[in-house]
């Protein structure tokens, strides 16, 4: 049986990891949570990712990033459109995390960005997740 919200497993374990300061977290891959790792890498929020093939499927492997030994760079990361309640929002409603302090991911037609590219572009999309 298959997950029902793949994207808030990704986050979580992110989260998980993060609060019992681990160096990589591994979970399965898609090609979802790769432009979204893909992001948190352009953001400076993980260091990087790679993608593994295995049997029976890829695996996807972030590597965290912490700017001391007691200090996450991701201080929040929120889950915000769920599979029972999705969120879109048009290009004048994207939103700002904390003042611009934060990003949110959103899901475009051009592909997965930030909410500063997506207003740059001047496009909407589907609100995956903050993160701060």
């Amino acid at each position: 049986m298959g997950m029902t919200d793949p994207i808030a497993d990704m986050l979580t374990r992110i989260r998980n990891a993060s609060k019992v300061r681990h160096v990589d977290v591994t979970l399965p891959g898609s090609t979802i949570k790769t432009e979204l790792a893909r992001v948190l890498t352009e953001e400076g929020y993980i260091t990087g990712y790679e993608e593994i093939e295995a049997t029976p499927a890829k695996q996807l492997k972030l590597v965290l990033k912490y700017s001391t030994p007691a200090q996450n760079v991701i201080s929040g990361i929120r889950r915000i459109s769920k599979p029972g309640l999705r969120v879109y929002v048009g290009k004048h409603d994207v939103p700002r995390v904390l003042g611009g302090l934060g990003i949110a991911v959103i899901s475009t037609s051009q592909g997965v960005m930030t909410d500063r590219k997506a207003r740059a572009a001047g496009i909407g999309g589907e609100v995956l997740c903050y993160v701060w």
